[in-house]
């Protein structure tokens, strides 16, 4: 069986098999046993029984997982390297790979999300991942500066709509950097370990506040130079930007939308 985080190996079977890493697909394969080592540490903290993988590629963070014992959900877009990961793990019965694009299939409900995100699409996917809130844990690595985003406090340069997204109701933590050498092919920037957990506090918003909270901060970000006084002039008088918000200020504010 190939060593998944051999630059040698994985290399050799591309080239033996004419197939040629996608960058619009965002296949930057993981090839550093350390860096795989501390995400499926992170992905599999609480002892999740079932855990979804989006982008398996050639099944480095796949074949950890299994050896661990946990049942992994694969979804792969690439027609090539869906049909090679099961057979080329072993066909492991505890692997499900489903052939067909994250963003336009039904992923299935499970207890932990652990993925190497597809560059392009890493960012749309997450979000919709998060707005399910049906997944507890989920540890993804990301670009770094979608990490940063994701991660980023009101008031910090980094503050944006998927920030505020995530964190309505996720826990957003950075785990460690992953430097680009860590990839094959190399990408032109690094990445980042990040876990998002669950954290219930917002269990008390209905889903029409819900819609609104997320109608009214796109909104607001569309026009982030912009104070919320200007955008907002007629329900509320502020000289503070999107930014400078807080998750909790935000939700007071759509509460006090939706009770008027």
């Amino acid at each position: 069986m190939m060593n998944l985080t051999s630059p040698s190996q994985v290399k050799a079977w591309c080239i033996e098999h004419g197939f040629h890493p996608n960058k619009t697909l965002g296949q930057n394969f993981l090839i550093d046993r350390n860096a795989l080592i501390s995400i499926v540490d992170a992905g599999l903290e609480g002892n999740p029984a079932t855990v979804l993988e989006i982008g398996p590629g050639l099944g480095v963070l796949t074949e950890e997982m299994l050896k661990r014992g946990v049942k992994v959900t694969a979804v792969e877009k690439d027609p090539v390297l869906a049909d090679r990961l099961k057979p080329a793990l072993g066909n492991p019965v505890n692997l499900t790979v489903v052939k067909g694009d994250a963003l336009e299939t039904e992923l299935p409900a499970a207890d932990a999300m652990v993925s190497n995100l597809p560059y392009q699409a890493g960012t749309r996917i997450l979000l919709e991942l998060v707005q399910r809130r049906d997944i507890r844990r989920m540890t993804v690595l990301v670009q770094t500066e979608v990490a940063e985003r994701l991660a980023a406090q009101e008031g910090g340069k980094t503050r944006g709509l998927a920030g505020v997204w995530a964190q309505l109701d996720y826990d957003v933590k950075i785990v460690r950097k992953v430097a680009a050498s860590c990839f094959w092919p190399r990408p032109e920037v690094g990445s980042s370990v990040v876990t998002l957990e669950r954290h219930d506090r917002n269990l008390g918003l209905g889903e029409e506040e819900r819609k609104l909270f997320h109608r009214i901060t796109k909104q607001a970000f569309e026009h982030r130079r912009k104070q919320l006084g200007s955008i907002f002039r007629d329900y509320i008088q502020s000289t503070l930007r999107a930014e400078e918000l807080s998750n909790e200020e935000w939700i007071a504010f759509v509460k006090g939308l939706s009770g008027q």
